[in-house]
């Protein structure tokens, strides 16, 4: 039997690099999605023959159009079988500070570029009567202070998702949406980075208010905390393995604990959340 193909974008560090490993080892083609040649040479040496890098920019309408000629030529009438939307960042700050350019960014790459990569493969999932599994965050429910940004993106992709799904039903299409809640990944350390940066060009007035709240993100970049990648990855081989894939499925613990505070009243969650920050303001 020819081994299934999958599309998996952003692949080069989390999320995404567990993927692309775990499902190579389980005997899929992946076809994965890199920015930087080097960043698919870095998988090719410790994947098998069958994982294929591919240049995929999710903002970039042209480099999406490259990498769906190539599959399309690659999986020919056999089509592809899953695509798995994992490209994302995340920047924090205080709404009041926060460049509206930080919020367009992670807009245009978590959802905008989604969506466009989704729209460009859908013919190529119908030939197979494939699925689409989006990762989406425990933020795409549970809406954080200074995370308004990000959680922005994972709540629209909520909604995409929701739509997609009916929308895809005649083809049996499945689209299914994965929330985990924190993950050991390399994304910790670029937050913090971004941290630093954003002080820079903070003036005195915040830092005057928003101090405490700044040194609690750095601590929390600092002390990388949750699950592996790879516990995603298996949630995302079971989606694909399953005759009937979940909608939505949350990661860890600590996902199932935020999105049962999401069903209390709004006064309780609300003060829930805001006694766990730092004194402010």
């Amino acid at each position: 039997m020819k081994a299934r193909t999958v599309l998996i974008t952003g692949t080069s560090t989390g999320i995404g690099k567990a993927c692309a490993l775990h499902l190579d080892k389980l005997g899929y083609r992946v076809f994965a999605g890199v920015r930087k040649p080097a960043d698919g040479d870095a998988l090719q040496k410790i994947a098998s023959a069958r994982l294929t890098p591919v240049m995929l920019d999710v903002t970039d309408k042209n480099s999406i159009a490259s990498a769906r000629e190539m599959i399309a030529g690659e999986v020919g009438h056999d089509g592809l079988f899953s695509l798995i939307n994992n490209a994302g960042f995340g920047l924090a700050g205080p709404v009041e500070f926060q460049p509206l350019e930080d919020f367009r960014q992670q807009m245009e790459v978590n959802f905008f570029g989604a969506v466009a990569v989704t729209q460009a493969f859908i013919p190529l999932l119908r030939q197979s009567h494939g699925r689409i599994i989006n990762i989406g965050s425990i933020s795409g429910i549970n809406a954080m202070p200074f995370q308004s940004a990000y959680c922005a993106t994972k709540f629209a992709l909520e909604a995409f998702s929701d739509a997609l799904r009916l929308e895809l039903r005649p083809w049996s299409i499945s689209v299914s949406i994965v929330q985990p809640g924190d993950i050991q990944t390399p994304a910790w350390q670029k937050g913090l980075a971004a941290a630093d940066k954003m002080l820079t060009n903070w003036p005195p007035e915040a830092l005057a208010r928003y101090g405490p709240i700044v040194e609690m993100m750095k601590k929390m970049a600092q002390d990388v905390r949750g699950l592996p990648a790879d516990e995603v990855a298996k949630v995302v081989a079971r989606l694909l393995n399953t005759s009937t894939p979940q909608a939505r499925v949350l990661v860890g613990t600590d996902a199932k604990i935020l999105a049962f505070i999401e069903r209390l009243p709004t006064p309780l969650r609300d003060w829930l959340i805001f006694r766990q920050l730092p004194k402010y303001g």
